[in-house]
């Protein structure tokens, strides 16, 4: 399937605090816009695959979303792998189109937690009240302290993630938070569970986003102006809690990226620039370790000295990621895959021909990768 399947249009809505607005309305927006991008008209559309709002589940949303956009689709429905569905509901679309079932795709999005309820987060995940632990954080800062007894990674090492991050979000003008952050700063900013600092953890925010899918064949004969194949996609799933994993420091993200290359026969090497889940910044240096760009162990030496940055090797998150441009689940880090392939991003990665696309959800329960290019 490598390449047969494009990337034909993306949308989004402003990100932050969006008072008065509900989820169905955001996604219609965002679909709106990715299809106005993309020079397809509603109608065309005959898959919708919609992740669930993560703070207010809802059965049937879909069906729900369809019938506000009065659109009657032949295949589609929610995916719920948390962080990770929207790359998983990408390559569920691509397999479909592949295999006749649809022609043209939407994969969308929205979640309004800055102004609706946040008892998603905030909620104990599985047993972990048995332990003593509530919020997302707490088990992200267990998995961050067994990463730095075992391999010796330090805080400075997550703040160079942070700094990163929010330096390419000052100059995003799309970004929630523009304020670059020093790594004096970051090392003043409060702990929220130690390790894991206020600045290491992303924002909550409003928001929706929405990419419009279709054959590389359809999308010549439409003459769409720049079209992005899809040229690997693969997803892992861990089936334990934090508390009783054998293992802290490896995750699923492993045989996902594994899965990718090998559609995309490509390797680490050829990656020009990353997009990585950054729900915290022990995800993104996991990531990287666990995707092949450094040895286990040595993610914390891998992000050092501006390495991530733009003009870096490896520039991660050139947007600003979850934790400057969005806290919303993983799209918008899909979009921005797209803007470098394209050649529009704020921040450009001057002769980027492939880009690598994470998202991850739960507490590194699930974890799904795209691999574009140009």
């Amino acid at each position: 399937m490598q390449g047969k399947v494009v990337i034909a249009g993306i949308g989004h809505t402003a990100f932050g605090k969006l008072p008065g607005r509900g989820t169905v309305s955001l996604n219609i927006e965002a679909i709106r816009k990715a299809l106005a991008d993309a020079g397809v008209e509603k109608d065309e559309v005959d898959g919708l695959f919609v992740k669930c709002p993560t703070s207010r589940f809802e059965m049937m949303y879909a069906q729900k979303l369809a019938e506000a956009m009065a659109l009657v689709p032949r295949i589609g429905g929610v995916w719920d792998q948390g962080g990770a569905s929207s790359i998983s509901m990408i390559g569920q679309a691509v397999m479909a189109i592949e295999a006749g079932q649809c022609e043209v795709a939407v994969v969308a999005l929205a979640d309004n937690p800055a102004t609706g309820s946040r008892q998603a987060y905030e909620k104990a995940w599985g047993d972990d009240s048995v332990h003593g632990w509530f919020g997302t954080p707490a088990g992200y800062a267990m998995i961050a302290q067994r990463h730095m007894g075992e391999f010796g990674t330090t805080s400075d090492q997550l703040g160079a993630i942070a700094v990163a991050c929010r330096k390419h979000g000052a100059a995003n003008p799309n970004a929630q938070l523009r304020k670059p952050l020093t790594l004096e700063q970051y090392r003043e900013s409060r702990l929220i569970v130690e390790p894991l600092r206020r600045d290491d953890c992303c924002l909550v925010s409003d928001g929706a986003a929405a990419v419009v899918l279709m054959s590389a064949r359809r999308a010549a004969a439409a003459k769409v102006a720049k079209p992005i194949p899809v040229l690997g996609f693969g997803q892992g799933q861990t089936s334990w809690e934090v508390a009783l994993r054998p293992d802290l420091t490896s995750t699923a993200a492993k045989v996902s990226a594994e899965t990718a290359f090998a559609m995309a026969g490509l390797r680490p090497a050829d990656i020009d620039v990353a997009q990585l889940y950054d729900c915290f910044t022990i995800t993104v240096l996991m990531t990287l370790e666990d995707y092949g760009f450094c040895g286990k162990g040595e993610g914390g030496r891998f992000v050092e000295g501006g390495r991530i940055e733009i003009g870096g090797e490896l520039p991660v998150n050139t947007a600003g990621g979850l934790l400057s441009e969005t806290g919303m689940p993983g799209l918008q880090l899909v979009i921005e895959g797209v803007r470098q392939m394209r050649g529009e991003s704020v921040n450009q990665v001057q002769g980027a021909r492939h880009g690598i696309v994470s998202n991850q959800g739960g507490i590194m329960h699930t974890h799904s990768t795209l691999i574009l290019g140009r």
